[in-house]
């Protein structure tokens, strides 16, 4: 019995080209980062920690996509490499705000620089305009699921 459903490639298919583009880019940013000792979690966690020092665990999770949980082995684990600081204890409530330490920033900064030409490998072709009409559309399509 056929369905009266319009073929539609995957070629077309916007939810398959999202999911494409993004396993591919994890991967490489997982190969690239392997070598300075990072994961995508952690190089996410050190990225929101140098942009809004002080996050909390949550506020880490929800900027890193990932669970409280996740987030607190991941910051456990940059905390005991040195590349990440938190109070031992919090004057009032339980969020103990995270900081880069010195060790942490250079060590973003050499991910960064990594991330970046990945980036740019990926957007290889767009122009500004295009660049920017991707990111308008993409963020545009979050809202509406939101």
């Amino acid at each position: 019995m056929a369905h009266n459903v319009p073929a539609n490639p995957l070629s077309e298919a916007v939810g398959y080209q999202l999911k494409r583009v993004v396993t591919l880019l994890r991967a490489r940013m997982d190969e690239a980062l392997r070598p300075v000792g990072l994961t995508v979690p952690q190089y996410a966690c050190l990225e929101l920690l140098r942009q809004r020092p002080g996050l909390s665990n949550a506020e880490l999770a929800r900027g890193a996509f990932v669970s409280r949980q996740s987030m607190n082995l991941v910051l456990r684990g940059l905390q005991e490499r040195g590349l990440v600081e938190r109070p031992d204890s919090v004057d009032h409530g339980r969020a103990r705000p995270a900081q880069l330490s010195v060790m942490g920033g250079a060590v973003l900064d050499e991910a960064s620089a990594l991330i970046v030409a990945i980036e740019c490998q990926m957007l290889g072709g767009l122009s500004e305009s295009q660049h920017y009409a991707l990111c308008s559309a993409l963020n545009r399509c979050a809202e509406n699921l939101e």
